[in-house]
């Protein structure tokens, strides 16, 4: 790209922040809750706008059969395909189901306001920004006129906060995407190159009810579950001397996120269920983290005579890692971002997981990165108040417009 074309892009998409300020406050203002996950109206919003943009939208619908397995009502996939001629396929990859709201915002979680220019809303930092990154990035590129060789894919997903496998694993799965690169939603100021794996695990911890007055004639459940509780606590403590490589990354953990169970106040329990989060560094292996989790729940479950505790896997997400041709998206993102925020961009690996792992699973190099500040915290990501600097938005549009540049040129 010669620097007149490099200076008519970056025009380009400063004249169309505005534009792509108001696409994501549109995205931002429909709930895409996940759960529930019905999030098939926040697709047909995308596709609307998108469209308005003048791309060709495709609109997959996922069969009911499997959004209902994935603990969902209604999803939809979305791609949009740029040809500029024969050569590679980048794809860039968002997903727009979000957590929900939750409480303690001080602005409407749907309301899109921007005070002191920033955006505040659910899902406009996580990723719903990026539709609008990529969109107005692909944009750009295309009326720039510049001769490119290959293909632009948008990839806009609904399943990340359930795992990604009915979003990009379906793409994948399914035949309809094979890119030899993937840029994923991230943030401005830094590249991510690998992130933790996840292991959510449900445990049943069954006893026997009985009358609260003769509690002896039962098998308490919780009573068991707590002594599984502590033991698994006892657990956690040893992992901080597994320590990553990866910077950002530092050993794994675990989390009991959810306890259920109990009959009523005067019933001794005869069913207590938990539900552990064991997030997995890059270096470890799933299975191998996996059967040892197993293997330990095994023996307490040994120690507690008359209590059967059964384990169903909910989620084996595993660790996004750095491949072969990852390099070449982490110099020339670097390089461009480096030069249009004019701060030195980090190559780190995060603790959190997300969809990205899925193309690095199918062997595409893989990275994260798109709009927002230096980390999930200080855009309050899955918290009350999430907010976007809007500046972020315009540098991350223009970092990636350039990036694709280069890989297509």
């Amino acid at each position: 790209m010669t620097g007149d074309s490099r200076q008519r892009l970056l025009e380009a998409i400063e004249r169309g922040h505005a534009e792509a300020v108001a696409f994501l406050a549109e995205l931002v203002r429909l709930p895409s809750d996940n759960p529930p996950g019905d999030c098939g109206p926040h697709a047909a919003l995308a596709a609307r706008l998108l469209e308005g943009l003048g791309f060709s939208v495709e609109r997959h619908p996922v069969p009911p059969e499997f959004v209902r397995a994935n603990g969902m009502i209604t999803a939809t996939n979305l791609i949009v395909r740029h040809k500029f001629g024969p050569g590679p396929v980048v794809a860039l990859n968002a997903h727009g189901d979000v957590v929900p709201p939750g409480e303690g915002w001080s602005q409407p979680p749907y309301g899109a306001r921007i005070s002191d220019g920033r955006m505040y809303g659910r899902g406009v930092a996580v990723s719903k920004s990026d539709f609008a990154t990529y969109a107005f990035a692909l944009r750009a590129l295309v009326g720039s006129g510049s001769e490119l060789r290959g293909t632009v894919e948008l990839h806009l997903t609904y399943d990340e906060e359930a795992g990604g496998l009915i979003g990009p694993g379906r793409l994948l799965g399914e035949g309809l995407t094979r890119p030899d690169w993937v840029i994923s939603a991230g943030f401005s100021h830094n590249v991510v190159i690998a992130h933790n794996g996840c292991l959510h695990l449900e445990i049943r911890v069954e006893g026997r009810s009985a009358h609260a007055a003769r509690p002896e004639t039962g098998i308490d459940a919780l009573e068991a579950a707590t002594h599984l509780l502590n033991s698994l606590y006892r657990l956690r403590e040893t992992y901080s001397a597994i320590r990553s490589s990866v910077p950002g990354i530092e050993h794994p953990t675990l989390v009991v996120g959810l306890i259920s169970g109990g009959i009523n106040t005067n019933v001794v329990p005869d069913l207590v269920t938990l539900r552990v989060d064991r997030r997995i560094i890059p270096e470890e292996v799933p299975e191998a983290v996996e059967r040892d989790l197993l293997q330990h729940i095994a023996r307490v479950a040994f120690e507690l005579p008359g209590v059967v505790i059964t384990t169903r896997r909910i989620l084996l997400a595993r660790p996004l890692v750095p491949l072969p041709g990852t390099e070449r998206l982490t110099t020339v993102l670097q390089r461009h971002a480096e030069a249009i925020t004019g701060e030195t961009i980090p190559v780190e690996g995060v603790p959190i997981y997300t969809d990205a792992r899925l193309y690095s699973a199918a062997g595409i190099p893989t990275v994260l990165y798109g709009a927002g500040p230096h980390s999930l915290l200080e855009a309050n990501g899955h918290r009350a108040d999430e907010n976007l600097v809007l500046g972020d938005l315009l540098k991350a549009t223009k970092v990636v417009a350039l990036t694709l540049a280069d890989l297509l040129g």
